[in-house]
């Protein structure tokens, strides 16, 4: 009699399943309002100011709104601009760098930092005609600071030469949104140090002072340039809080494209329109490095 044995069993595979596009229509959904934003508020004013810019009062195509860019009055505005950019965003760079500082790697109690956190998320919003006027109370001509430094400690500080109402007065007023605005953003740099590389720089023998010149800044340096390089933005686009300070009387380039555009006198608002593109230009340019920046800080701290 033969042994009949049963062939053996084999298993029954599914059929491979067809894999899900990566990126379905319903992801897109989440960011259809951002797209519609920035179509609507970026993309369609930046066309419109290209467009503008070729056109004259009379509506005829010309090159000379370009052209004007070269005027020195125009050069002067942009280079007034770039001083109180860079001023502000070195200075509230290095204040908020410090301040973020002592609140994270200082180690300082955990009230303090969540009242700078705070503060920092209000103040840095804190912009436009109410900034100038808390200003203007505070350390105008007959401010409170000033009437107090006066009488009660004979300090009168526009004899002194300081003025709210000059180049150092605006950068002043602009330091109190710019150094918040480094806090908010410096600050999850400074959470990534790891604590690993403090203890391997010190059981190397590294004292405290060198591991942050050769390993902590280093690896932080991208961050700050950053940081910084965004407040030269937020302050190179600033209009309602310098022109309710000073008046216009200082000559910031946006000043000069408002005056272009809805003034009486000064009325061209194709020059206004290249001037704007102007910014864009500069803007645009300090977002490419803020981007680059960004990636290799992100990219150190994710080691």
């Amino acid at each position: 009699m033969l042994n009949k044995t049963k062939p053996p069993l084999v298993e029954k595979r599914d059929a491979p399943k067809a894999r899900p596009a990566p990126y379905p229509w319903q992801n897109w959904i989440g960011v259809v309002p951002f797209l519609i934003f920035a179509i609507l508020f970026i993309l369609l004013p930046s066309v419109n100011l290209l467009v503008g810019a070729f056109y004259d009062n009379a509506g005829r195509l010309t090159l000379m709104n370009f052209v004007g860019l070269l005027a020195p009055s125009i050069l002067d505005a942009y280079w007034v601009t770039i001083k109180i950019s860079l001023a502000t965003a070195v200075g509230g760079g290095l204040l908020g760098f410090l301040m973020a500082y002592s609140v994270t790697v200082g180690k300082l109690p955990s009230p303090v930092r969540n009242a700078l956190m705070t503060f920092s998320g209000v103040a840095s919003n804190f912009a436009g005609v109410p900034l100038a006027f808390a200003f203007i109370a505070t350390l105008g001509r007959t401010g409170l600071v000033t009437l107090l430094l006066k009488n009660v400690l004979g300090v009168n500080l526009y004899n002194m030469g300081f003025s709210l109402y000059s180049f150092w007065g605006l950068s002043f007023t602009y330091m109190y949104f710019q150094f918040p605005l480094m806090v908010l953003v410096i600050t999850p740099a400074l959470d990534g140090l790891k604590k690993e590389w403090s203890e391997a720089a010190e059981s190397l023998g590294a004292e405290k002072n060198r591991y942050w010149r050769k390993v902590a800044l280093p690896i932080l340096t991208p961050s700050i340039l950053g940081a910084m390089i965004l407040l030269f933005g937020n302050s190179f686009g600033a209009y309602a809080t310098a022109y309710s300070l000073t008046g216009g009387f200082i000559n910031l380039i946006t000043i000069v494209i408002g005056s272009q555009i809805k003034g009486d006198v000064l009325y061209n608002p194709g020059l206004g329109y290249a001037l704007a593109m102007g910014m864009i230009i500069v803007m645009a340019a300090m977002m490419a490095i803020y981007y680059s920046l960004r990636r290799r800080s992100e990219r150190w701290l994710r080691q």
